[in-house]
């Protein structure tokens, strides 16, 4: 018997009969944040975002269609590896390669950003020519960092061995020796202040590859938006901003995984919550045009 007024089923934006046979886009939530070093509770945020996601109307007025129609389908949590960081994003990676095999785009909720480092892993051993497109207001490019290399303070540095065509968007903190190396491969939030969102779309496909991988640390928000954040940082991207970018470069780019990260809920505000599911949702129909 369907009870009568039900509430939505509990998964990304509340699907009715999901189907992973005929799914385009499978997402893994990652409740994991063992290696924060400011604000703890990222391991909320794959709830949050689901919990939100539930309230997004399936019709985009901004596209004029359904975008659920490509097919998603949410996979139960993946239960974290406390063992080691190193162990988790292996076990990520492990799992991420499964979807992948069935040829779907994985679309990974986190979480802190060191899920991000497992899913690359996994997509540099099916794709050999692609890009990774970072939105962060941080570089994370440290080395190692609290004595492991696989931590979020760390993920660029880990994903640069995996793959050498990344561009970072949005960064407006750095150490001096990530600034020092990577800067040529940087979009810094003070230059793009005096760009058009035409011009960042046009500077970051100028370099980056026709596959792309996006992992967006929600951090990379202002914090007017995204207060919701454990390492927050002052002076960042805005909503509709970012969504213009994100649209230009889907335009003329393949995508080929994606995450979304770093969501640390605040009890009793929602509303960066339901941004975040707002922002994936739009995205998946930039990304699939049918």
């Amino acid at each position: 018997m369907k009870i009568l007024n039900a509430m939505p089923p509990y998964n990304l934006f509340g699907i009715e009969d999901q189907d992973y046979e005929k799914a385009r886009v499978v997402v893994l939530p990652i409740p994991y944040d063992s290696t924060s070093t400011y604000k703890v509770g990222s391991r909320e945020g794959p709830h949050a975002i689901i919990e939100a996601s539930r309230q997004v109307e399936f019709y985009s007025e901004e596209l004029n269609r359904d975008i659920s129609k490509i097919g998603i389908f949410t996979l139960d949590e993946l239960a974290p590896d406390f063992d080691s960081p190193k162990k988790m994003v292996d076990r990520i990676a492990r799992e991420v390669s499964l979807i992948l095999d069935d040829s779907k785009v994985p679309l990974l909720l986190g979480g802190e950003h060191t899920i991000a480092v497992g899913a690359v892993k996994a997509i540099s051993k099916k794709h050999k020519d692609f890009s990774v497109l970072h939105f962060d207001a941080h570089s994370d490019s440290r080395d190692e960092y609290f004595g492991t290399k696989y931590c979020h303070a760390c993920i660029m540095a880990r994903i640069r061995e995996m793959c050498k065509s990344c561009y970072s968007v949005g960064v407006r903190s750095t150490d001096e020796e990530s600034a020092r190396k990577h800067s040529a491969s940087t979009l810094y939030m003070k230059d793009m202040r005096a760009m058009t969102t035409k011009q960042i779309t046009d500077r970051i496909l100028k370099n980056t590859k026709k596959n792309l991988y996006i992992t967006i640390d929600l951090d990379v928000l202002d914090t007017s938006i995204m207060p919701s954040t454990g390492t927050p940082e002052p002076g960042g991207m805005l909503y509709n901003e970012i969504k213009e970018i994100l649209k230009g470069v889907l335009k003329e780019r393949n995508l080929i995984g994606i995450d979304f990260n770093e969501l640390c809920p605040i009890p009793g505000i929602v509303a960066p919550n339901f941004l975040a599911a707002k922002l994936i949702y739009t995205t998946l129909g930039y990304a699939f045009k049918d």
